[in-house]
């Protein structure tokens, strides 16, 4: 435990009056998210600053608010590498899918596929992909956040799943898109704020030197120069760069980010959206990384890796220090605040996830391949609220089966499962005329079934630091698929489409998809403003 009685109970209290404004936030919402649109898309209301902020709380996680700095602290330099993945692969929405993407689709990630192709087919392979990589994600936050709770309070972590899968399962299930997008951007501002504030106190105990801070750091580590260089996390070179090519092309097929742009009302806002991302996820990286260093310096490895082996402890002890130390009122204070910060950022996430993985299985595989495009609205809207529900026990079923294993990896799954499966179809399909319903199954199937196979195969599942089977040999030395996985993802959808039938319909609609994604005519228009 890092907190004492007394900063437990400050914790409770912060935990309690988030979940208050959060719920509030529902309640103000059900009226505004009855229709579909308002369900799933939040009408199309959202200015690009709203979404935007959003985003970034989407973006700004307990894996990077805790893992980045967790990982600084332990490793030094290697830690800096998730940082740029995230951020970098936000360029590539900016510049290819941000704007085409919104005016192109309706309610997810297959309305575009499915505009020119054979809808049943596609719609129903990328529904499994987009909920496939939901679960995985979503596991991942779930498991963390029950180990991250039950660092910071008396509760186990089979409570703590629970108490958090229900309250995700309440915002989406009443509130819809709206909830979730106000808690989201309550979240961002709160962990924004949390992160300068801890980074300003920080920095003046160096005389704002970031130099002074990193050999501070570098001397404290144990490991002298060699933390302010690459290679004590990362070993393996080639999973170096493999996890970078996740990260960088993962990002603009995660279904929770992509369908976050049709929540706007035009294609400009869109692009504003990404743009206020990268700014405001930019910075707030950037102190992460700064206060995963200075944990290093002032907390120190041992006290780190004694509260939690992975490094998750790190910015939590951090503010316990910076605060005045533990036993103090200041202290107790700030990191009762910073652990209700965290618990903020993975109740916002895992909605955000589960808002993802409902509308694929109402809107995709319920609405357009069971009801074949018949279904009405109104019986659309039911099933995704059923879908809400089913998902959300699954997870919690899933999380806590899994809650005394290693996930880590799950998060990281994820991104190249969306890299290798919902990308090559996104991009072949706004910029390939030639692509058709053939080149989609083929890499929807390839993408999924490869980067899932091979890490099955890796040394994250099985051998000495897997999670099964730890007394037999890895047939890959590769934790991270995507620099393997992505390609054939990209391949099959080639050759699926030249080695198979032109497809007439799918090419004379490419024209009417290229009008549409370039200029807006036809796209979704946004319902009656909230």
């Amino acid at each position: 435990m890092i907190a004492s009685a007394q900063g437990q109970w400050l914790t409770s209290i912060f935990f309690l009056l988030f979940i208050a404004v959060s719920l509030g936030l529902t309640f103000w919402s059900i009226r505004r998210s009855q229709s579909a649109s308002g369900f799933y898309v939040a009408g199309r209301n959202l200015t690009g600053w709203q979404n935007g902020l959003a985003l970034s709380g989407d973006y700004m996680s307990a894996a990077s608010f805790l893992g980045i700095a967790g990982l600084v602290s332990l490793f030094g330099f290697d830690g800096l590498l998730y940082s740029f993945g995230f951020i970098v692969g936000w360029i590539l929405i900016v510049l290819l899918v941000a704007e085409p993407l919104r005016n192109s689709g309706k309610y997810t990630l297959s309305d575009v596929m499915a505009y020119r192709l054979r809808p049943r087919p596609v719609r129903a392979a990328a529904a499994v992909s987009s909920v496939t990589i939901s679960l995985f994600h979503l596991l991942g936050q779930l498991v963390g956040a029950s180990a991250i709770v039950s660092l910071l309070l008396p509760i186990d972590a089979s409570t703590s799943i629970i108490v958090i899968g229900c309250l995700m399962i309440s915002y989406v299930l009443f509130g819809g898109m709206v909830a979730t997008t106000y808690v989201q951007i309550v979240k961002a501002i709160l962990v924004f704020a949390a992160t300068c504030f801890l980074t300003f106190l920080l920095l003046s105990r160096f005389d704002f030197s970031v130099s002074s801070l990193l050999t501070a750091a570098a001397s404290a580590s144990g490991k002298g120069e060699a933390f302010l260089s690459p290679g004590l996390y990362f070993t393996n070179k080639l999973d170096l760069i493999s996890l970078g090519v996740g990260l960088v092309l993962g990002t603009a097929g995660l279904p929770h980010i992509m369908m976050r742009f049709y929540t706007v009302q035009a294609a400009k806002d869109a692009r504003a959206s990404a743009n206020w991302v990268i700014a405001v996820v930019g910075v707030y990286l950037v102190m992460t990384t700064v206060l995963g260093f200075g944990a290093a310096a002032i907390v120190g490895h041992d006290k780190i890796v004694a509260a939690s082996k992975a490094g998750n402890s790190a910015a939590p002890l951090l503010a316990l220090y910076l605060g005045g130390g533990s036993g103090t009122f200041g202290g107790e204070m700030l990191v009762a605040f910073i652990s209700a910060v965290t618990f903020a950022t993975i109740l916002a996430v895992v909605a955000g996830l589960l808002i993802a993985a409902a509308s694929n299985v109402s809107h995709d595989l319920y609405t357009h391949v069971l009801k074949a495009g018949v279904s009405n609205e109104k019986n659309e809207v039911v099933a995704a609220r059923v879908a809400t529900v089913a998902v959300g026990v699954i997870a919690i079923g899933l999380a806590l089966y899994a809650k005394t294993l290693n996930v880590a990896f799950l998060v990281g799954l994820a991104y190249a499962v969306a890299g290798s499966a919902n990308l090559p179809v996104i991009l072949y399909s706004l910029y390939w005329r030639r692509f058709n319903t053939v080149g989609a199954m083929s890499a929807l199937t390839v993408g999924l079934t490869s980067s899932v196979g091979l890490v099955l195969v890796s040394p994250a599942v099985i051998g000495a630091k897997g999670l099964i089977m730890t007394d037999l040999q890895p047939l890959i030395s590769l934790t991270n698929p995507g620099i393997i996985s992505i390609p054939l993802g990209f391949l099959a959808g080639w050759l699926g489409t030249v080695l198979s039938a032109r497809e007439p319909s799918s090419e004379d609609s490419f024209v009417s998809l290229k009008v549409r994604a370039l200029t807006g005519y036809g796209a979704e228009v946004s319902t009656k403003a909230h």
